[in-house]
Protein backbone atom coordinates (compact mmCIF):
# COMPACT_ATOMS: atom_id res chain seq x y z
CA UNK A 1 0.00 0.00 0.00
CA UNK A 2 2.94 2.49 1.07
CA UNK A 3 4.41 1.73 -2.38
CA UNK A 4 1.83 3.41 -5.04
CA UNK A 5 1.40 5.99 -2.42
CA UNK A 6 5.23 7.17 -2.66
CA UNK A 7 4.80 6.94 -6.53
CA UNK A 8 1.88 9.25 -6.92
CA UNK A 9 3.72 11.60 -4.29
CA UNK A 10 6.21 11.58 -6.67
CA UNK A 11 4.54 12.08 -9.93
CA UNK A 12 2.35 14.68 -8.08
CA UNK A 13 5.66 16.75 -7.20
CA UNK A 14 7.28 16.53 -10.75
CA UNK A 15 3.94 17.82 -12.34
CA UNK A 16 3.65 20.69 -9.98
CA UNK A 17 7.31 21.50 -10.39
CA UNK A 18 6.84 21.58 -14.35
CA UNK A 19 3.91 23.49 -14.47
CA UNK A 20 5.34 26.48 -12.19
CA UNK A 21 8.91 26.40 -14.45
CA UNK A 22 6.75 26.95 -17.49
CA UNK A 23 5.42 30.01 -18.39
CA UNK A 24 1.69 30.17 -19.29
CA UNK A 25 0.93 30.13 -23.17
CA UNK A 26 0.19 33.85 -23.46
CA UNK A 27 2.80 34.98 -21.31
CA UNK A 28 5.76 33.69 -22.95
CA UNK A 29 8.91 35.36 -24.64
CA UNK A 30 7.86 38.64 -26.10
CA UNK A 31 9.16 39.08 -29.86
CA UNK A 32 12.58 40.74 -30.10
CA UNK A 33 13.11 43.19 -32.97
CA UNK A 34 15.05 40.85 -34.58
CA UNK A 35 12.34 38.45 -34.68
CA UNK A 36 9.61 40.66 -35.15
CA UNK A 37 9.11 42.10 -39.39
CA UNK A 38 6.98 45.23 -37.71
CA UNK A 39 9.00 46.19 -34.69
CA UNK A 40 8.94 50.01 -33.51
CA UNK A 41 11.96 51.32 -34.15
CA UNK A 42 12.79 49.34 -37.36
CA UNK A 43 14.05 51.36 -40.57
CA UNK A 44 12.50 50.81 -43.90
CA UNK A 45 16.42 50.01 -44.83
CA UNK A 46 16.65 47.18 -42.58
CA UNK A 47 13.27 45.21 -43.24
CA UNK A 48 14.74 45.52 -46.59
CA UNK A 49 17.68 43.58 -45.89
CA UNK A 50 16.39 41.50 -43.88
CA UNK A 51 14.40 40.11 -46.32
CA UNK A 52 16.71 39.56 -48.81
CA UNK A 53 18.74 38.30 -46.36
CA UNK A 54 16.06 35.72 -45.86
CA UNK A 55 15.71 35.05 -49.53
CA UNK A 56 19.39 34.55 -49.77
CA UNK A 57 19.74 32.20 -46.78
CA UNK A 58 16.00 30.27 -48.20
CA UNK A 59 18.23 29.98 -51.56
CA UNK A 60 21.14 27.82 -50.70
CA UNK A 61 21.68 27.25 -46.88
CA UNK A 62 24.61 25.53 -47.33
CA UNK A 63 26.39 29.04 -48.88
CA UNK A 64 24.62 30.99 -46.41
CA UNK A 65 26.07 29.50 -43.72
CA UNK A 66 29.54 29.32 -45.37
CA UNK A 67 29.36 32.99 -45.74
CA UNK A 68 27.69 34.30 -42.66
CA UNK A 69 28.10 31.65 -39.56
CA UNK A 70 25.36 28.81 -38.45
CA UNK A 71 23.44 32.45 -36.83
CA UNK A 72 24.76 35.02 -39.17
CA UNK A 73 21.34 36.61 -39.75
CA UNK A 74 22.30 39.91 -38.13
CA UNK A 75 25.74 39.64 -40.06
CA UNK A 76 23.95 39.04 -43.64
CA UNK A 77 21.35 42.39 -41.94
CA UNK A 78 24.29 44.46 -41.14
CA UNK A 79 26.51 44.25 -44.46
CA UNK A 80 23.22 44.26 -46.28
CA UNK A 81 22.03 47.55 -44.76
CA UNK A 82 25.36 48.91 -44.98
CA UNK A 83 25.67 48.12 -49.15
CA UNK A 84 22.03 49.89 -49.67
CA UNK A 85 23.98 53.43 -47.60
CA UNK A 86 26.93 52.84 -49.96
CA UNK A 87 25.02 52.60 -53.43
CA UNK A 88 24.98 56.24 -54.00
CA UNK A 89 28.66 56.52 -53.21
CA UNK A 90 29.37 53.18 -55.45
CA UNK A 91 27.42 54.74 -58.39
CA UNK A 92 28.89 58.05 -58.30
CA UNK A 93 32.26 55.88 -58.54
CA UNK A 94 31.68 53.92 -61.12
CA UNK A 95 30.25 57.14 -63.44
CA UNK A 96 33.51 58.43 -62.58
CA UNK A 97 35.86 55.70 -64.05
CA UNK A 98 33.74 55.85 -67.25
CA UNK A 99 33.96 58.87 -67.52
CA UNK A 100 37.67 59.20 -66.69
CA UNK A 101 38.20 55.89 -69.33
CA UNK A 102 36.31 58.35 -72.19
CA UNK A 103 38.65 61.12 -71.24
CA UNK A 104 41.67 58.75 -71.50
CA UNK A 105 40.24 57.37 -74.80
CA UNK A 106 39.86 61.25 -76.24
CA UNK A 107 43.40 62.82 -75.09
CA UNK A 108 45.56 59.65 -75.36
CA UNK A 109 47.26 57.82 -72.57
CA UNK A 110 50.22 60.53 -72.64
CA UNK A 111 48.01 63.45 -72.28
CA UNK A 112 46.03 61.49 -69.76
CA UNK A 113 48.66 60.42 -67.27
CA UNK A 114 50.02 64.31 -67.75
CA UNK A 115 46.77 65.93 -66.56
CA UNK A 116 45.97 63.23 -63.73
CA UNK A 117 49.11 61.47 -62.35
CA UNK A 118 51.11 62.87 -59.15
CA UNK A 119 53.83 60.24 -58.91
CA UNK A 120 57.04 59.75 -60.50
CA UNK A 121 55.77 57.93 -63.43
CA UNK A 122 52.22 59.00 -63.27
CA UNK A 123 50.75 55.28 -63.49
CA UNK A 124 48.42 57.00 -60.83
CA UNK A 125 46.61 59.24 -63.03
CA UNK A 126 43.66 56.86 -63.48
CA UNK A 127 42.70 56.57 -60.00
CA UNK A 128 43.54 59.95 -59.09
CA UNK A 129 40.93 61.07 -61.94
CA UNK A 130 38.22 58.35 -60.64
CA UNK A 131 38.63 59.99 -57.04
CA UNK A 132 38.70 63.70 -58.13
CA UNK A 133 35.04 62.91 -60.23
CA UNK A 134 33.84 61.06 -57.55
CA UNK A 135 33.97 63.39 -55.03
CA UNK A 136 33.05 66.41 -57.34
CA UNK A 137 29.69 64.34 -57.80
CA UNK A 138 29.56 63.28 -54.28
CA UNK A 139 29.59 67.00 -52.94
CA UNK A 140 27.34 68.14 -55.43
CA UNK A 141 24.80 65.60 -54.42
Amino acid sequence: MKRPLIVVIAFLSIAVSAAIAAPPADKGKPDSPGQSANAPGQSADKNAAKKKCKAERAADRAAYRAKYGSNGLGKCIAGKKQHSEDDEATEAEENAAKECKAERADIGVEAFKDKYGTNANKANAFGKCVSKLSKEKHSTS
